[in-house]
C-alpha cells in the first residue's frame, strides 16, 4: 500500500496548550442496564395461565422427555452456527474465526498476506541436552541455560548474554548516564507512546549461520573435530527462519505485564485502543503476546490491532528501511565489522584449525559459530557453542555488532536519520495532535491521515518494529549521545552506542508525558516558581535517556534526564530537515568508506 498524495488534513494545537486527550468513552455499562431492564420487563409481559391444557398423567413423562431432546437440539444447534452468524459485525481482529469480507487490510490479521518466512525449528529437549558440571554448585535454567563457564571471564563480570548486541535476550539497560527519580509529588503521567522490538527469533532467512550448517554437514563425513569441537560430529543445523520461539513470546507477554504495572492506570477500560504492528509474523506474534500480558487473554475486548504491510517499496514507519533504496547501497555496509572479527578472533580462528582435520576454517565460519550461540541458546535453551569462547571475543563479538549497526542504521549511515524520520513524525503528531496528510518521508499517508487508523485521543500508542528501525528512529529524533566515534580496529572500552543495552531482543523505548503543577527543579529538590509544565521523559530499557546529552536547549544539568515539551517540540521541528529525506534515500551520491559519515546523514 504505497502513500497516496493529497492536501495535509491537519488538526493542530498549539504546543504550549497541549493536552493528551483519553480515549473515547462508551455505552457498554449503560447497555448492559438496558439489556437487563428490557429483559424483566418482557418477562412480566407473559401470561401465568397455561397456553395449552395439561396432558393426560400417562403422557406427561413422554412430552417432558420428548421437549427436553427438542430444546437440546436446538440449543446445540445454535450454539454451533453462532460464530457463523456474527462473523460479519463487528469485527476487528476479534474472536470469530471468519473475518468478514470488507473488513480493511490494515485490520485483518488472518489470514496474513505478507507473514514472511515461517518454517519452524526441531523442538527443543534441553533436560536430554544440557551439559553441566555436576560438582560445581547447581545454577537452575530460568528458562535458558545461561550459567556456565567462560575462559576469562573473572567474579563481578556480566554474563556473556549481556554482550550479543541485537541477540541478546532481553534484560534492562544498565543506565545511560544519568540516575533514576521517582515523580514529585503532585506531578503525573498523561500519556505514553512506547516503541518495541519483537521478541528472540530464529535467524532470519539469508543469514551466515545457514550457510555454515550446510559447510558443516558436506564436510564432516571426512572431516573429524576433536576436543572442545568434539560435538560437530554429530551436530546439525535445525534452526527455523525468522519467527519467534518459545523465549520470543514470554519476553513480549512479561513486558506487556511489566508496562501494565507501569502504565495500566491510564487505560480506560471503556475503550478500544488501536495498536499497531508490520505484517511479519513474528511482528503480528509480538503484538498479540505482549498484549495478552498488558490485558490478558481477552486482549481482543480492549485494543484492535492494526497491521502495516512490510514489503518491498511499501511505505512503513516501522520497518523504515524498506523504501529507501539507498540504505542498500550507498551506506558503509559491513567492512568495520569484518575488518574487526578479523582482529578479534585471529587467536580462535588459530584453535579452531587446531582442532579439525580435513575442516578449513575461515573467518567467516568461525564467526558464524559464535553467532549460534545466542541463536540455539533462545531456540533450544542451551549451546554447546558458547564456551568455545573467551570472555574477550564475547566482547569483541558485542562490538562488531556495535560497529555494524552505527554503519548501516546509525549516526555513521547516510540514511541513518532518514530511516527512522517516519516515525519521529509520527510521534510528533500525536504530541500535536494532528494527522499526517503529507509524504514527506515513508509514512502511509492513507493510514496517518484517517482518525480511524491514525488516532489522537489515546493516552496509550503501543507499536511495534525491529532493531535497526529503533536504532534509526534514535538517531532521526538526533539523540546524538549516540554518535560515539567507534574504531574499527580496537575496542573503545564502554561506549554509549553499545546494541546490547540499545536493542536486545524485546527492546522497549517508552516516552512518557508528565505534567507538572510547576516547573520541576533540574537538581530535583522541588519546585520552582512558575506556573503547569510538561516534559518528556524517554525511558530505553527501564533506564532514562538524558535528553540534554544531545541537546543542549534541555539543560545537560538536569539530573533526571526530562526535557520541557514544548522546548523538545522546537527541536524536534528542525529534524525532517536534518535528515534530508529525498536526497539521503533516493539521491544520487558516493558511497563513503566507514568513519566518514558521522551525522546520520550524506555529506554535500
Amino acid at each position: 500500500m504505497s502513500a497516496s498524495s493529497g492536501k495535509a488534513k491537519h488538526h493542530r494545537t498549539d504546543s504550549s496548550n497541549y493536552t493528551p486527550v483519553y480515549q473515547d468513552e462508551n455505552d457498554h455499562d449503560d447497555a448492559r442496564e438496558q439489556t437487563t431492564h428490557e429483559s424483566k420487563s418482557r418477562a412480566n409481559q407473559y401470561p401465568m395461565t397455561p397456553l395449552v391444557a395439561p396432558p393426560p398423567p400417562g403422557g406427561r413423562y413422554r412430552m417432558i422427555a420428548m421437549a427436553s431432546c427438542i430444546v437440546i437440539l436446538v440449543a446445540a444447534n445454535l450454539y454451533l452456527s453462532l460464530p457463523y452468524a456474527f462473523a460479519g459485525h463487528g469485527y476487528r481482529n476479534d474472536n470469530c474465526p471468519v473475518p468478514p469480507e470488507d473488513l480493511p487490510q490494515y485490520f485483518r490479521t488472518s489470514p496474513n498476506l505478507w507473514p514472511g518466512p515461517t518454517a519452524t525449528g526441531a523442538p527443543a529437549f534441553l533436560a536430554q541436552t544440557r551439559v553441566f558440571d555436576p560438582t560445581a554448585a547447581f545454577v537452575p535454567n530460568e528458562p535458558l541455560q545461561t550459567s556456565m563457564p567462560i575462559e576469562g571471564m573473572k567474579a563481578g563480570n556480566e554474563s556473556i548474554f549481556r554482550m550479543m548486541a541485537f541477540l541478546s535476550p532481553y534484560f534492562p539497560s544498565p543506565g545511560f548516564g544519568v540516575d533514576e527519580y521517582p515523580l514529585p509529588d503532585g506531578a503525573e503521567i498523561v500519556q505514553v507512546q512506547m516503541l518495541s522490538r519483537h521478541g528472540s527469533r530464529y535467524p532470519t532467512s539469508g543469514s551466515d549461520v545457514v550457510r555454515f550448517g550446510k559447510k558443516v554437514a558436506d564436510e564432516k563425513s571426512k572431516a573429524k573435530f576433536n576436543g572442545a569441537l568434539g560435538f560437530l560430529q554429530d551436530w546439525k543445523y535445525e534452526l527455523g527462519t525468522d519467527i519467534l520461539v518459545p523465549k520470543g513470546r514470554q519476553e513480549l507477554f512479561d513486558s506487556g505485564v511489566l508496562h501494565n504495572y507501569m502504565y495500566g492506570k491510564l487505560y480506560n477500560p471503556s475503550s478500544k485502543i488501536i495498536v499497531r504492528t508490520t505484517t511479519q509474523d513474528r511482528m503480528l506474534k509480538s503484538a498479540e503476546n505482549w498484549l495478552a500480558g498488558f490485558f490478558g487473554l481477552e486482549w481482543r475486548n480492549n485494543a484492535t490491532i492494526e497491521v502495516l504491510i512490510e514489503g518491498k517499496n511499501y511505505n512503513n514507519s516501522l520497518a523504515g528501511y524498506l523504501n529507501c533504496p539507498n540504505a542498500d547501497t550507498k551506506t558503509p555496509g559491513y567492512a568495520a565489522p569484518k575488518t574487526w572479527a578479523g582482529i578479534y578472533l585471529k587467536d580462535a580462528l588459530t584453535r579452531f584449525n587446531a582442532m579439525s582435520e580435513d575442516f578449513e576454517w575461515t573467518a567467516e565460519d568461525v564467526y558464524a559459530a559464535q553467532t549460534m550461540c545466542p541463536y540455539e541458546t533462545v531456540s533450544y535453551g542451551f549451546s554447546k557453542f558458547c564456551d568455545l569462547f573467551t570472555y574477550e571475543e564475547w566482547q569483541g563479538f558485542g562490538y562488531s555488532i556495535d560497529l555494524s549497526f552505527s554503519s548501516t542504521n546509525a549516526f555513521h549511515s547516510p540514511t541513518g536519520r532518514a530511516i527512522g524520520l517516519g516515525y519521529q513524525q509520527e510521534v510528533m503528531a500525536r504530541l500535536k495532535n494532528h494527522t499526517l496528510g503529507y509524504s514527506g518521508s515513508q509514512i502511509n499517508v492513507t493510514l496517518d491521515n484517517n482518525l480511524e487508523t491514525f488516532p489522537l485521543n489515546q493516552s496509550l500508542y503501543f507499536d511495534f518494529s525491529h532493531d535497526t528501525n529503533i536504532v534509526s528512529v534514535l538517531t532521526a529524533f538526533g539523540l546524538r549521545q549516540f554518535a560515539d566515534e567507534l574504531p574499527a580496529t580496537e575496542y573503545p572500552g564502554d561506549h554509549s552506542f553499545t546494541v546490547s543495552h540499545v536493542t536486545p531482543f524485546s527492546a522497549r523505548l517508552d516516552m512518557e508525558i508528565i505534567k507538572a503543577p510547576q516547573p520541576v527543579s533540574p537538581q530535583r529538590d522541588g519546585y520552582l516558581k512558575g506556573g503547569e509544565t510538561r516534559y518528556i521523559h524517554f525511558v530505553l530499557n527501564q533506564r532514562t535517556i538524558p535528553l540534554g546529552q544531545s541537546f543542549a536547549e534541555c539543560d545537560v544539568g538536569r539530573k533526571d534526564g526530562w526535557c520541557e515539551l514544548e522546548t523538545f517540540i522546537k527541536i524536534q521541528d528542525k529534524m525532517a530537515e536534518k535528515a534530508q529525506y529525498d536526497f539521503a534515500c533516493f539521491g544520487d551520491y558516493e558511497a563513503e568508506p566507514y568513519g566518514k559519515v558521522t551525522d546520520g546523514v550524506p555529506n554535500r
